[in-house]
């Protein structure tokens, strides 16, 4: 209890306030204190009253986080926030600006094409520059890649490209995207020796190179890269550990967890578990095989197969379908046809290149004599002869494909053939695969391929591998890549079953942007994203290409074309009418009625006073409207006028 003479300064205290209050306003204790009277015309003054300008007395001063503006000079809010260097919203501006944007400009929402900008302030990094082949409905085109449009605009920026090993799907743009930037490319040995082979075929002769390696480090301005080694189904595969100012974004490239490689080291765990120790920003990972459960086998499970397939068909030619680029495969393939007393004929032109390269650098070891040329193997004995060969994805123009056609000027196959797939259908290309199987039987082969037997382990890891690289990783963020929506769906869904937040996932497509910082993640307006279509010499913009747009209509309805002649300002003699990819009606005279048709709108057009290109017009506009009507489909219609 307080003692009595402090209480009573309280009260004697509140009790002079209180009737100090009463004084001031003359108002007697319990009444209510009048309201003022409002003067209706000061309040219209008021209204009135011009707003006066801000001030500038003297220079902005900073006092404790904020900045004073004397009124002497006059300025408008929005100049005054322009010269507000300190404020909050200045200092979010700075915030922002050292966040990392991530651009998808492939490899997401569909299998191949890979590639990913990375920008931080004013530098940019890509990574990887993939090619896809080209679907049924883009008839004519060899090849297709990323829109390059968001890059060339930032062309000054751009510091770098990284390559994550060199599958088609990621080195296959490379030529096409320095062609347009002059930067640097990284990546190992052989990525970089399969890339040469491109540059050259290209004429690109002054590109920069940087050879790297697991273990290795690279810097490029605020991006410092370090380069991890993985397994996958081609030697030379790497992840990327990106160090920025906001964190360390993981990059799985594409990868498997191989413990028994063929050759190379199983791939790095210890320094992945280090990583997920310090502390992941954001896990950008692979997806191709997220659908299929449990582990994916080891490439020496290949191996056992291949042995024991070359010994059951001892007196019979060979003939093995694969990647390429598998350079581990190639080497098994070479080693059993040694220890069976076999030559090795290469045939296709990548394959052919790929040994080169692979065998230039040290990665495939070839015996003295191992391997024999094409044209040798038609005076050899079909036991002594084992043929390595492009098209196990059945491309149109690989060498299984041109042999299934009967096509293949070094090779006629026979009865006596077994031929080999080892290489599963990439999705998309089954329709291809199988029917190059369907003709092969056709000709007498026995076909051996991926649901019969063995002969094939992916390069990609399944759930299990995946889940591995999740607990290793422990990432703030996660960002699924390399597959279609299903693909990156069953990603998302595979890391919540692990505990991640679904808002700290997001499930890219073409052309989005994402900000990453050390506390958020988040989307920004889309950029300009799609495809290329490279067609010989020519770029073709997907999107608004009228080229295709012409070759679909082309190969859907077919085409007409009416010549007439002109002279004198009057149209001469009879159309002529051609058509190409048509269907006719046999039982009715079209080609009467379409000339009536024709001369019927040429005679209602006054080409004295009009012009050729309009007489174009008419006799255009005339005939697919007969068509339309009478046979319910649109052919391409072409005039053709001949002045004389």
């Amino acid at each position: 209890m307080q003692p009595p003479f402090i209480m009573r300064r309280k009260i004697l205290h509140i009790k002079t306030r209180k009737d100090i209050i009463l004084k001031e306003n003359n108002v007697k204790a319990g009444e209510r204190k009048p309201r003022k009277k409002i003067n209706p015309e000061r309040v219209k003054e008021k209204k009135v009253k011009e707003k006066k300008p801000f001030q500038l007395k003297k220079a902005p001063v900073k006092a404790r986080g904020k900045v004073i503006l004397p009124p002497s000079a006059s300025i408008t809010r929005e100049q005054e926030e322009a010269v507000l260097p300190v404020t909050k919203k200045a200092k979010k501006e700075r915030r922002v600006k050292n966040a990392v944007r991530i651009i998808f400009l492939g490899g997401v929402g569909e299998i191949g094409k890979n590639m990913t900008a990375l920008e931080c302030g004013d530098d940019i990094i890509i990574i990887d520059a993939g090619a896809i082949f080209p679907t049924e409905e883009m008839p004519g085109i060899d090849l297709v890649v990323p829109d390059l449009t968001y890059l060339i605009e930032n062309k000054k920026k751009v510091r770098g490209l990284i390559l994550t090993h060199g599958h088609e799907d990621h080195i296959g743009g490379v030529p096409y995207l320095l062609k347009d930037l002059d930067i640097p490319v990284a990546g190992t040995q052989l990525t970089l020796a399969l890339v040469d082979n491109k540059l050259r075929e290209h004429r690109l002769n002054n590109v920069k190179t940087i050879t790297v390696a697991p273990g290795g480090h690279l810097q490029f301005d605020c991006f410092k890269i370090d380069f991890i080694n993985v397994n996958h189904s081609i030697a030379g595969a790497l992840a990327l550990a990106i160090h920025t100012p906001q964190g360390i974004i993981f990059h799985s490239g594409d990868f498997k967890i191989d413990l028994t490689p063929v050759a190379g080291e199983p791939i790095d765990l210890k320094t992945i578990s280090e990583l997920g120790a310090k502390g992941v920003l954001l896990y950008m990972g692979e997806s191709t095989n997220i659908e299929r459960p449990g582990y994916t086998m080891s490439e020496t499970v290949v191996g056992s197969t291949l042995d024991r397939l070359v010994e059951e068909n001892a007196e019979r030619r060979i003939i093995i379908a694969t990647f390429a680029s598998n350079v581990h495969r190639l080497q098994q393939i070479i080693d059993l046809a040694a220890r069976h007393g076999r030559k090795v004929a290469l045939n296709g032109r990548s394959m052919l290149n790929v040994v080169e390269a692979a065998e230039k650098i040290g990665e495939l070891h070839i015996p003295d004599g191992a391997i024999i040329d094409i044209s040798r193997t038609k005076n050899m004995r079909d036991s002594e002869v084992l043929i390595v060969c492009t098209g196990s994805q059945g491309e149109p123009m690989s060498a299984l494909h041109r042999m299934a056609n009967g096509e293949n000027p070094n090779l006629s196959v026979g009865n006596n053939d077994t031929i080999i797939i080892s290489a599963s259908p990439i999705p998309g290309n089954e329709r291809g695969v199988y029917s190059v199987i369907n003709n092969l039987y056709h000709l007498g082969a026995d076909v051996v391929y991926e649901r019969i037997q063995n002969i094939h382990v992916s390069g990609h890891a399944c759930q299990e591998e995946h889940k591995i690289m999740h607990n290793l990783l422990h990432p703030k963020f996660f960002v699924p890549v390399h597959g279609e929506y299903r693909h990156l769906m069953k990603h998302s869904q595979l890391a919540q079953s692990l505990g991640m937040n679904e808002r700290n996932i997001f499930i890219p497509d073409l052309g989005n942007c994402l900000e990453v910082t050390s506390k958020s993640i988040k989307k920004l307006a889309d950029i300009p994203a799609g495809s290329r279509l490279i067609d010989g010499e020519g770029i073709e913009d997907e999107k608004a290409s009228l080229v295709m747009q012409d070759r679909r209509q082309l190969a859907q309805e077919g085409i007409f074309i009416v010549s007439v002649c002109v002279s004198g300002g009057e149209v001469i003699g009879e159309p002529v009418i051609n058509s190409r990819g048509f269907v006719f009606d046999f039982h009715r005279d079209y080609n009467k009625e379409m000339r009536e048709v024709i001369n019927k709108a040429i005679g209602g057009y006054d080409l004295s006073s009009g012009t050729v290109d309009e007489l174009k017009r008419v006799i255009k506009k005339a005939l697919r409207n007969y068509l339309v009507r009478k046979t319910k489909q649109s052919p391409m219609v072409v005039p053709v006028v001949v002045e004389l």
